[in-house]
């Protein structure tokens, strides 16, 4: 389709400005929902219910809006990661428990910490760094044979998609995932947010698997991730010469500005740091955690979660539900940390960490 727009600019090139936009309008939306996973599984018990209605209302439209996507013939995951029939479930379930943890130990997925470095949280930004370069050495550095050893136990699949049809396991997850939302917010306003936050998933789809499409200069087909995404912008901005950037990029780059722009117009934006060497250094542990984690699993809370349970695949459900067992798991077992405890007295001074 994309030789129809008569655009002056390349699929590659016009892939960071959709990146970009997508980035912003999420950065803004996420900043001012509070939206993470993290939340929903592991946050105080009285915060649980409403960032679970938040996530859920997103997760219902990003289901509806992606399947209405593939009936229309717009898009198709025939030949996407996501459907490889070779399910690597031991990497999954692994990385899925690593993320996790890693997840309750920073206090916040990889999406929200993004959105958090807009906001002055120095703890967040420091974590996004020490998260891509431990995830980049674990997709092409020093930590690639343990990727390659762990993703080597498969189990083979006739097909990697959730069986039987597709209509009615939309109507089965969105439906209860709305039901579960409805039922859990407190607020509409969390409400719309959210699902505002799922409709970009299928934008993203469609304007990558779509849009762009060309049979000429081909671009991946991807939407909303932040594992893959961090690596390559960290990587771009040290070697921007001889690594090009990408949808992936643009998106990194408009999350941390649309969060920069909604906490400063709300005046909501105050720097933040560690308040301790055990804090610092149970951030960092959990930072290397998430960047192992969301390698092995095929993605984090938003990459496998959000973007890649519409897709209805059994290897994205699986990770999620890994995920979210390794974040409650690792949550009751450092109930009463110290340095938990100087993380909550830190947020109380300014914006929340997670």
């Amino acid at each position: 389709m994309y030789e129809t727009l008569g655009l002056d600019i390349l699929p590659r090139q016009a892939a960071i400005l959709l990146g970009l936009a997508l980035g912003l309008a999420f950065g803004v939306l996420a900043e001012v929902s509070k939206f993470c996973f993290r939340r929903a599984v592991a946050g105080p018990i009285g915060d649980r219910r409403a960032a679970a209605g938040v996530w859920l209302a997103g997760l219902a439209t990003a289901i509806i809006g992606t399947q209405l996507a593939v009936t229309q013939g717009l898009i198709s995951f025939d030949e996407h990661r996501f459907l490889a029939t070779d399910l690597p479930w031991l990497a999954i379930l692994l990385g899925g428990l690593m993320f996790g943890a890693g997840m309750v130990l920073t206090r916040g997925c990889v999406s929200r910490l993004t959105v958090l470095t807009g906001t002055g949280n120095l703890r967040a930004a420091l974590v996004l760094v020490v998260f891509a370069v431990v995830a980049h050495a674990t997709l092409k550095g020093i930590l690639a044979p343990l990727r390659t050893t762990l993703g080597g136990f498969t189990l083979p699949l006739q097909s990697a998609a959730l069986p039987g049809s597709a209509l009615i396991w939309t109507a089965v997850l969105a439906g209860g995932a709305a039901l579960a939302a409805w039922r859990f917010s407190a607020r509409g306003r969390d409400l719309v947010l959210g699902a505002l936050i799922g409709l970009l998933v299928p934008l993203a789809w469609i304007g990558t698997g779509y849009v762009l499409f060309d049979e000429f200069d081909p671009i991946a087909m991807e939407s909303l991730s932040f594992t893959s995404p961090s690596a390559e912008t960290l990587f771009w901005t040290v070697a921007a010469s001889s690594i090009p950037a990408g949808f992936g990029t643009g998106l990194i780059g408009g999350v941390i500005l649309g969060a920069l722009i909604s906490s400063l117009s709300a005046r909501r934006f105050q720097w933040q740091s560690f308040e301790s060497p055990r804090q610092t250094g149970r951030y960092i542990a959990g930072a290397a955690l998430m960047g192992i984690g969301g390698v092995l699993a095929g993605g984090c809370t938003v990459g496998a979660g959000l973007s890649g349970v519409p897709t209805l695949s059994l290897a994205a459900i699986l990770a999620l539900i890994s995920i979210a067992v390794g974040g409650a798991l690792t949550a009751r077992l450092i109930q009463g940390d110290a340095s938990l405890s100087a993380a909550g007295q830190a947020t109380r001074q300014g914006q929340p960490a997670a």
